[in-house]
């Protein structure tokens, strides 16, 4: 997956400036290079979140990645011990 060019400080400020100034959002995408389908998913994921709430979100959806990882993996193991015990020695 690609990676983004803008920091969440970033768009968080994009978000906000298209709050605070009145002008069009075309002109606004047009300004910083991104494309309007992309500034509303920023808005979608990032609308009325602070900097330091969007850098807790993004520390909780890793904790979240990693647990379910770990889930995946245990359940793989239950599934791998309970074939071994299922079988007639």
């Amino acid at each position: 997956m690609k990676g983004t060019r803008f920091s969440q400080e970033q768009i968080i400020g994009i978000l906000k400036e298209a709050e605070c100034k009145g002008g069009t959002i075309g002109d606004l995408c047009r300004k910083h290079g991104v494309s309007e389908q992309t500034f509303y998913r920023w808005r979608r994921t990032y609308g009325g979140l602070s900097v330091s709430e969007a850098r807790r979100l993004k520390d909780l959806e890793k904790e979240n990645s990693r647990l379910k990882r770990l889930l995946a993996e245990r359940d793989v193991e239950i599934d791998v011990m309970k074939d071994l015990l299922s079988k007639n020695w």
